[in-house]
């Protein structure tokens, strides 16, 4: 994903995706350096808001050469509070130029079709795709941290979330529950909010429904599902236009509620074992 893109400069990005794309590596591969050796790279841009976060929790500060405009946007990231200090780009490809990296990391592989390459392109890149689940996470973290040149921190990291994970408690109640967003948008099964859904003993309503991974779910249709619980983002209840208003609808009153920040859920991370153990807790206290 590459926010906050100006027109101007799509082109020139387009450009230069397609050279990482052309010296890009599996995920999970650490890149060489500029002289063929393994020494780690020093300066690791990220075009993703997920990369960001891994980069701010794997890699040396001084590594870190850009992350994207949303880094520290405390709705968006987890990590918001720990980019002080740390550049944060606007999305153009002169910056990226400018830059000259030696690692970029969440670009989108593209084949075929693309401007020619950068004469004597020489970007290595590490493609991030969405975690679905929390082995999707840790898999994610290793790829990161070896590319970074801190495997050990990346085991470290790893080691503390399952230790985090294995203390919290199962509620004392499970249920089914409805991630039900603006407009009637419902989460199906194979997602990382089904994922945590599950970890803190939840079934999703829109997989006992057979509902695929993205649906809409009308008020009525709810109603005769009967949900014990609306999993909803944080803030999302405060009426702005016609999509949230029906998150405020009488008929949805009575339905307990769940509530995780987006910057939780959007991303797999460290803040995966945040979202399960305050599921836990609000159901725990929704008894």
């Amino acid at each position: 994903m590459i926010l906050g893109l100006r027109k101007s400069s799509s082109a020139a990005l387009a450009a230069i995706l397609f050279a990482l794309a052309a010296g890009s590596l599996l995920a999970g591969s650490a890149p060489a350096s500029r002289t063929g050796d393994t020494a780690a790279p020093q300066r690791i841009v990220s075009l993703n808001l997920c990369a960001d976060q891994y980069l701010i929790a794997l890699a040396d500060r001084a590594q870190i050469a850009g992350l994207t405009r949303n880094a520290n946007n405390a709705a968006m990231s987890a990590a918001a509070a720990q980019t002080r200090g740390l550049p944060i780009l606007t999305g153009s490809a002169e910056e990226v130029l400018a830059i000259d990296p030696d690692l970029v990391i969440g670009a989108p592989a593209r084949r075929g079709g693309m401007m020619a390459a950068l004469s004597g392109a020489h970007y290595h890149t590490l493609d991030l795709k969405p975690a679905g689940s929390y082995t999707g996470i840790v898999t994610q973290i290793r790829a990161v941290a070896k590319a970074v040149g801190h495997v050990d921190r990346g085991e470290a990291l790893i080691a503390g979330m399952d230790r985090d994970l294995a203390a919290i408690a199962r509620p004392r109640r499970s249920g089914v529950a409805a991630y039900y967003q603006r407009r009637g948008f419902l989460t199906g099964t194979g997602t990382l909010i089904d994922d945590l859904m599950t970890r803190a003993g939840l079934v999703n309503l829109a997989g006992k429904l057979g509902k695929p991974v993205l649906s809409q779910l009308t008020l009525e249709e709810l109603m005769v599902a009967q949900p014990d619980y609306l999993l909803i983002e944080s803030g999302s209840e405060h009426v702005v236009d016609l999509g949230t208003e029906m998150l405020r609808h009488p008929l949805l009153k009575d339905i307990k509620r769940l509530r995780l920040p987006q910057a939780w859920t959007v991303c797999g991370g460290p803040a995966y074992v945040d979202a399960v153990r305050s599921l836990v807790n609000q159901i725990d206290h929704r008894l």
